[in-house]
């Protein structure tokens, strides 16, 4: 064998010792997402409270090496305040996203009982549906107050339809199972073949569509807060955040509201990426949709 044939071999040797396959990169987008997260996390709980006290002596200060993030009307620094943000953002839309997991969830086993209940969890599907989503999201707030509890609860009741629709489809394909038929002919109750042949073959779709309900709800909360319908004025929230800034703006404080959206929308980004990736390990034929 010549000399060229032998460095070719070793060359494409090389390229495959090196080459990472798809189940790999999809691995490490989620791993990297993740310690991203964890890292925002970390750094919320880190950050000193003394950063967002009022400090009329270092307002109106723009992006710096001593703050990244510049400093608003109040001397507070931006980068704690948009660090802060995000976790009270991700943590009010964990608890939205929780509720409407749990709400498909129910009302998918629900369905699965006869087709009655079928029918009747199909019309609750249609209904909120058909309703205009903010509009809807923003009534529900501002009927229960605003604060936490409304944005919570007006979040969650507008997110379970799509995922309910998803769950009942793939209930009703479990259902034709043989393993079902033969225990509901042993004398198994519906109760009984629900909780103990439908529901783990769900949980996989319920992982994912929590992370993928995840940058939707706290996008929505961060919509209506910024509208002045969600979380009160003294939290810092990326709404409330955002909102404050716009007043600013036209003074050249452009970086009241870009680095905090920024960083939402990054965030947002993140889980989505981790949802769409889990998808894909889950259900490969989805990659090529």
């Amino acid at each position: 064998m010549s000399d060229y044939a032998i460095n070719t071999a070793n060359k494409k040797k090389q390229k495959q010792k090196f080459t990472i396959n798809r189940r790999q990169y999809t691995f490490g987008v989620i791993g990297l997402s993740i310690l991203i997260l964890l890292s925002v996390l970390i750094a919320s709980y880190a950050l000193p409270d003394s950063n967002i006290a009022t400090n009329l002596n270092a307002k109106n200060l723009a992006p710096s090496f001593d703050n990244i993030f510049g400093t608003d009307w109040l001397g507070r620094d931006m980068f704690t305040r948009t660090i802060k943000g995000l976790r009270l953002s991700v943590a009010v839309g964990a608890l939205a996203a929780t509720i409407s997991v749990v709400l498909a969830t129910i009302l998918g086993l629900i369905a699965s009982i006869n087709d009655k209940c079928d029918l009747v969890v199909s019309w609750f599907i249609d209904l909120f549906l058909g309703m205009p989503h903010i509009v809807f999201l923003i009534l529900i707030s501002f009927a229960l107050g605003g604060g936490v509890k409304g944005v919570v609860t007006g979040v969650a009741v507008t997110h379970w339809p799509t995922l309910t629709r998803i769950v009942r489809a793939e209930i009703l394909q479990i259902k034709t199972a043989d393993y079902v038929k033969i225990s509901r002919h042993m004398g198994k109750t519906s109760w009984y073949v629900a909780t103990k042949h439908i529901l783990p073959h769900i949980v996989p779709q319920l992982l994912i569509g929590y992370l993928l309900l995840f940058p939707h709800a706290i996008l929505h909360e961060a919509a209506i807060t910024f509208l002045g319908f969600g979380l009160s004025p003294h939290k810092p929230a990326i709404g409330i955040i955002l909102s404050e800034s716009m007043m600013y703006l036209s003074t050249g404080m452009w970086w009241l509201a870009f680095f905090p959206g920024l960083a939402l929308i990054i965030v947002v980004k993140l889980f989505d990426v981790i949802g769409e990736n889990l998808k894909m390990l889950y259900d490969p034929s989805s990659a090529h949709e």
